[in-house]
């Protein structure tokens, strides 16, 4: 393992020591298709979820947490008002505020919801697949409906670099290789499991981890924390299942990442610098 390699994961099992001795509170306006995964997810790895979404408390309840998740899975007309109250909340609390822009680059209002997140507030970091970073970059849609990736391309140095400078925040962009870039460092992250893509939600989930790791880390810090214990929660849970389906790997999620370790860190993590 090289020395810069090593600092990565220093930083990623320092992260997870601050966070399971804090325990922070995490308000995440997630959809309705993970809400549940994301919550335990959230749990198992040392954070406390709050999931409230109405109006009349979201402002009130993203000013006490100690970081915001904003997540547009299931989109609603009141769910982006919610957004925008907890999300001016927290940024005047100095709450940092993670986004997952779900679907983004599928139909206009999604895309131009989520570009109305970014053009308005700072976030600490955004973390999408390739097809919804990119339309979120460019502003367009009409690209992909769906929220899969559905594509085996690997994000280049460069483009990560641009990516995250136009959206001026840390970028995690998850796909077969993983990419996190704050527009000068990029790193990829090799770990994880291909039967992930298969269980709906891991993406929701590993937004929900970035979020939790950011109440106690930088942003970049956070982004990578969360792609890696994600991915070697994933790995781990595979090889201790065998030759299973998703459907068994959902359920041993949780346990993997409760025990995950700052040692298992070390042992698992496969951090790739590509510029730094």
């Amino acid at each position: 393992m090289s020395r810069v390699t090593e600092k990565y994961l220093q930083k990623a099992a320092h992260a997870l020591r601050c966070l399971r001795r804090r325990r922070p509170l995490i308000h995440e306006l997630t959809n309705f298709v993970s809400m549940n995964d994301c919550a335990n997810i959230t749990l198992a790895v040392g954070g406390k979820p709050v999931m409230a979404r109405a109006l009349p408390e979201v402002a009130e309840t993203a000013a006490a947490a100690d970081s915001l998740l904003l997540n547009l899975g299931t989109l609603q007309e009141s769910t982006v008002q919610s957004m925008h109250a907890a999300a001016a909340a927290a940024v005047r609390k100095g709450i940092p505020v993670v986004l997952d822009p779900v679907g983004a680059g599928g139909t206009a209002w999604r895309t131009e919801t989520a570009l109305a997140l970014v053009r308005t507030y700072p976030f600490a970091a955004i973390r999408g697949n390739m097809s919804e970073i990119i339309s979120l970059a460019e502003g367009k849609w009409g690209i992909n409906a769906g929220v899969d990736n559905g594509s085996d391309r690997i994000m280049t140095a460069s483009l990560a670099k641009k990516l995250s400078m136009t959206l001026h925040t840390v970028i995690a962009v998850t796909g077969k290789v993983d990419t996190i870039s704050d527009g000068d460092r990029v790193v990829q992250v090799h770990n994880g499991n291909p039967l992930l893509p298969y269980i709906t939600g891991t993406g929701c989930m590993t937004t929900a981890l970035i979020a939790s790791y950011a109440a106690v880390a930088d942003p970049f810090t956070a982004a990578l924390s969360g792609i890696l214990t994600m991915g070697i929660a994933g790995e781990i849970a595979g090889r201790n299942c065998g030759t299973v389906g998703p459907g068994t790997l959902r359920s041993v999620l949780a346990d993997e990442i409760y025990n995950l370790t700052e040692e298992r860190i070390y042992a698992y993590g496969k951090v790739v610098i590509i510029n730094e």
